[in-house]
Parts: C-alpha cells; sequence; structure tokens
C-alpha cells in the first residue's frame, strides 16, 4: 500500500479490500483485513462513528466465521453505540438493533431478542412506516423467535407469531410484490409456525398424547 495510516486513502483501500474479501466468501481474510483496520483506527483516535461501522463489519466477520459469541458482543457495543449519538428514532440505531436481535437470535437467547423487538418495532413502525424493508425485518426476527422461545413456546406466542408472520408476509408482498426473495423467504417459518400452532392446541385439547 504504501501511504502512511493517516493517508485517507490507506484507510478506504483496506475498508475495500475487507469488504471485497468478504463479498467473495473469504471470511478468514477478510476477518484479518478488518482486525488490521480496526486495530489502526483505534490508534489514530477516528471518530467514533466510523469505529462503529468497522465493529459492526467485525461481527459480519465473526458470524460467517461462526464465531456467535464475538459477534454478539460487538452489535451489543454497536447498538448501544448508536442509542448514545442517534437516540432511539434513527435508521442506524434501528439497524443496530435488528443486527443485534439477529446475534441474539443465532446464539439462541429467544428472550432477549424478543424484549429488545418488543421496544424497537413499535418505534419503527411510526418512524420508518410498515413497510419499510427494515421494519418488516425486525418482525421477521421476532415472529422467530416467538415460535422458538428458550424458555418453553406457549400458544399465546405461536398465535402471536403466526399473526406477526402473516401480516409481514401481507405487507411486503404489497410493497415488494410477491416474488421478492424476501416474500418467499417467510413462507418456511410461516409453515412451521402454523405446524408447532397446530400440534400444541391438539395437545392442549387432549388429542395428542
Amino acid at each position: 500500500m504504501g501511504q502512511p495510516e493517516v493517508d485517507n486513502r490507506r484507510v478506504n483501500a483496506m475498508t475495500l479490500l475487507g469488504n471485497g474479501l468478504y463479498n467473495a466468501g473469504h471470511h478468514e481474510a477478510a476477518l484479518s483485513v478488518r482486525e488490521a483496520e480496526f486495530s489502526m483506527l483505534q490508534r489514530l483516535g477516528d471518530s467514533q462513528s466510523n469505529i462503529l461501522v468497522m465493529q459492526g463489519n467485525l461481527a459480519n466477520s465473526y458470524s460467517a466465521l461462526g464465531r456467535q459469541e464475538q459477534a454478539l458482543q460487538l452489535q451489543r457495543d454497536v447498538y448501544s453505540g448508536r442509542l448514545k449519538i442517534h437516540g432511539n428514532e434513527d435508521f442506524l440505531t434501528f439497524s443496530a438493533a435488528s443486527n443485534l436481535a439477529a446475534s441474539l437470535y443465532n446464539v439462541q437467547r429467544f428472550e432477549e431478542a424478543k424484549s429488545l423487538l418488543r421496544k424497537t418495532i413499535p418505534v419503527a413502525r411510526r418512524v420508518l412506516g410498515e413497510g419499510d424493508s427494515l421494519t418488516l425485518k425486525m418482525r421477521w426476527i421476532y415472529a422467530t423467535a416467538l415460535s422458538n422461545a428458550d424458555s418453553g413456546v406457549t400458544l399465546d406466542d405461536l398465535r402471536e407469531a403466526v399473526k406477526t408472520f402473516v401480516e409481514t408476509r401481507r405487507i411486503a408482498r404489497r410493497v415488494l410484490g410477491s416474488e421478492h426473495p424476501s416474500v418467499v423467504k417467510i413462507k418456511k417459518p410461516l409453515r412451521c409456525a402454523r405446524a408447532k400452532l397446530f400440534f400444541a392446541v391438539c395437545i392442549s385439547c387432549g388429542r395428542l398424547r
């Protein structure tokens, strides 16, 4: 690279290299570049906003390599940082909350994911709108967490999960079209949630023993 650390071209080149390696699926190499870039930004005393972006990139690399606990800790830091800088009604905060919820889901901390999204989704629906892709993504994660609760799924959880999936799919179809990947992606978890609800109802009624 041949440029001093303070040169923006060096920073930009490292960012492009890390992102390119990540997008190409070379996650070990991408992580190495991103860790070096993060260390450099810290030494240079870069802005908190840039540090948070870098932490998010690192979290993505850790997650891609199956290092979910490390990814989760970084996502917690990013969400906390976005809240402090932007408050709870900013797009970047919503994005950080969505990423944190997904990370919590990945380590099967469903109750924490549900608690976070119960606070965040109503605000996102008001600020971003029902049809915003980020609002829809958070509702999808919430419904999935509901149907996989780690403390035992209740009938009410399953009913709410099915209702949320149905509403999310309806809005997504209207906004994105019935063939959009996000719409198609909802079909499988919706079927699973409906099946779980059916069996749970049968058990509660004594039809299955």
